[in-house]
């Protein structure tokens, strides 16, 4: 088969099936996906999408609901390292979005493969954020801001995949817990435009210092990473723009670190008013 044939192969419905099929199921099992799909021949950026909405589609029948969407690939370098215009994102669910006690949570996962963790600042929108938005008119459609932790969960081996093996996998999305929430009054919003783009956050695992981070790894401001995403989605998918009532887990702050079974982790932050976060995974 030449590989225009094998390109379009690739992308038509009954392909597309068999690799949510595929996905899901290692996602369900636990299971490695040896051959990551952007190896395989005409698999692309827009095949990844399709895929995800796919998947989207199987959640929502299994009874499980989207609840916002998280990003990958906040940082410009690694744009020009990859071809990309623009950074990427997946959905979250409701079974995968939990909310601590008192800053403070436990997590177990059912079948974890390559598990890493990642702090970040979570918003949740009480407006839609599309096209032309900067930090302050992004954190005017916030209903609300808070210290996460991202858990990320890659299925292919060695953690080596391309954006459109991210987008098809959930976006490595595990699990998303969410600190405190600080509510964005009008008021707050240019302090908070400050605050975003310098506060720093201390990565520590059970007591031992792991890394010191900074809001400006997320595209110089976590408020900023939220308007690239909103007006990215808001360019490929005009009729889907991020709208009131989700949920964003914006950009880790720090690299990611491997963590496992018996982890105690916590994030404190220094230069914004929001508590530290701590997680135990069980």
């Amino acid at each position: 088969m030449s590989d225009d044939a094998m390109s379009q192969t690739s992308k038509s419905p009954t392909d597309l099936e068999s690799l949510a099929r595929e996905l899901m199921s290692a996602y369900e099992e636990g299971r490695m996906v040896d051959v990551p799909f952007s190896a395989r021949a005409g698999f692309d950026l827009d095949t990844a999408y399709a895929l995800e909405a796919r998947l989207k589609e199987m959640r929502r029948a299994a009874g499980h609901k989207a609840v916002g969407r998280k990003v990958g690939y906040a940082n410009k370098a690694m744009w020009r390292v990859l071809k990309l215009e623009t950074l990427v994102w997946a959905h979250m669910y409701d079974d995968t979005v939990h909310s601590s006690n008192n800053n403070s949570a436990t997590l177990t996962l059912a079948h974890p493969r390559s598990l890493k963790i990642e702090p970040e600042i979570v918003f949740g929108l009480k407006d839609s954020v599309g096209e032309g938005s900067d930090a302050a008119g992004t954190l005017a459609a916030t209903d609300w801001l808070a210290l996460g932790f991202e858990i990320i969960d890659c299925p292919y081996p060695e953690f080596k995949f391309q954006p459109s093996d991210f987008v098809a996998s959930f976006g490595l999305h595990a699990a998303l817990v969410i600190g405190e929430k600080m509510k964005v009054h009008p008021d707050l919003i240019p302090k908070l435009v400050e605050e975003l783009s310098r506060f720093k956050v201390r990565m520590s695992r059970s007591g031992e210092f792991v890394e010191e981070g900074s809001g400006k790894n997320a595209l110089k401001s976590p408020a900023l990473c939220l308007a690239e995403l909103g007006a990215a989605i808001a360019r490929r998918f005009p009729d889907q723009p991020l709208s009131p009532g989700e949920i964003v887990s914006s950009g880790t702050l720090t690299a990611g670190h491997p963590t496992a079974k018996g982890d105690l982790w916590t994030a404190a932050v220094e230069g914004i008013s929001l508590p530290s976060l701590t997680l135990q995974l069980t």
